[in-house]
Order: structure tokens, then sequence, then C-alpha cells
């Protein structure tokens, strides 16, 4: 079988345009959006949980990538979410990617957040700062629950939903924009939050 030098510079051309796809791909995948597994709440709704099953809790799988706000032992909405990029384990020092581990409380909250909205981990507590201290660390902090995108840029319904595939952020638990909304609403300053492996 005969080419003639226009099919081969066409079928040339074909295999470029494909590995150049793969390689862009490969490296930007973890950035595609995470499918939206639910709706977002009414205001109805999130005044009703308010009244009839408010927030008592938050707890967080990071293994299952996952929180969960609870009223008692009762869950009352579940989130998927993202964490530092090095995420086992428990935090250490400043700048090692890993969120904390252990029992924290949710203590202010920041509604120009450099992510949207944030609500601050009371992380490092006592236990935690000893530890960096032993170590000649610094234990870090700022740990937030907050979105995935900059508040800075308009809010449309792609960037409410969107919530990269892998984790990304530097300690802290991200969460799609529109479900740190919810969260913002449902949960109030000194709430407690159980962070587990």
């Amino acid at each position: 079988m005969k080419f003639n030098k226009k099919t081969v510079i066409f079928l040339i051309s074909i295999l470029l345009i494909v590995i150049a796809t793969a390689f862009i791909y490969q490296k930007y995948q973890g950035f595609l959006p995470t499918p939206v597994q639910q709706q977002p709440l009414t205001r109805q709704q999130i005044e009703q949980i308010k009244i009839n099953s408010p927030i008592t809790e938050i707890r967080v799988y990071k293994s299952q990538r996952k929180a969960e706000l609870m009223h008692h032992d009762q869950v009352i909405r579940n989130y998927t979410m993202r964490l530092g990029f090095t995420p086992e384990g428990h935090k250490q020092q400043e700048g090692d990617g890993k969120t904390p581990e252990g029992r924290y409380e949710i203590d202010w909250r920041n509604p120009n957040s450099a992510f949207y909205k944030s609500l601050h981990i009371s992380y490092p507590n006592a236990q935690d700062r000893a530890a960096a201290l032993q170590r000649g660390v610094s234990p870090g902090g700022d740990i937030m629950i907050h979105g995935s995108t900059t508040g800075k840029i308009p809010q449309t319904r792609q960037t409410m939903q969107y919530l990269p595939q892998k984790d990304w952020t530097f300690g802290c638990i991200a969460v799609r924009n529109s479900d740190i909304d919810e969260i913002w609403q449902l949960v109030k300053n000194k709430t407690p939050i159980m962070i587990y492996p």
C-alpha cells in the first residue's frame, strides 16, 4: 500500500493531536470538575433544618473525602470534599500539606475568603503546639473549610458547583461554593468538628 505525501502529513498531524490531548488530559485531569451528587438546599429547607435539627457537630472522614453535618447521631447533610496536597496523616507542621486529625471547633468565619467563604477550624490546639515545639517547627494554622473557587470572579452556576477531582489545598477542607453557602448558614461558631483519618 502506497501513501502519498498529503496522507502521511495528515496521519502524523492526527497522531500529534492525539498525543498532545493525552498529555494535557494527564497533566490537568485533577482540575476537571467532580460530578454533582446533590442539589443545593433551598432557603426554606435551610430554615427548617435550623429549627428542627440544628447542627451539633461536623464529622470529616478524610479517607472517604466526605464531610457530614450532624444533629446528634443523625446525618443531616453530607458533602464531597478535597484536602491538603499530602492528605494522609495528622498535620505536623506548617507547609506539610496535611489536614489535621482530631477534635476541634469552628471558631470564626471569613465572608471575604480567598476561596469564596470560609469557616476557621481551631487548629492548632495546645497539644498540636506542644508537639510542634518539641520538634522545633511551626504547627501552621489558618486551617479552614472553604469553597473551591475565588470569590473575586463572578459566581455562575458552574463556579458555584465546581470541585476539582484531586486534593489541592495547603491543609484546608475544600467544598463546592454552593456547599460552603449551606454550611455557612447551618453551622454556628463553637460547633465541634471531628476529623477522622
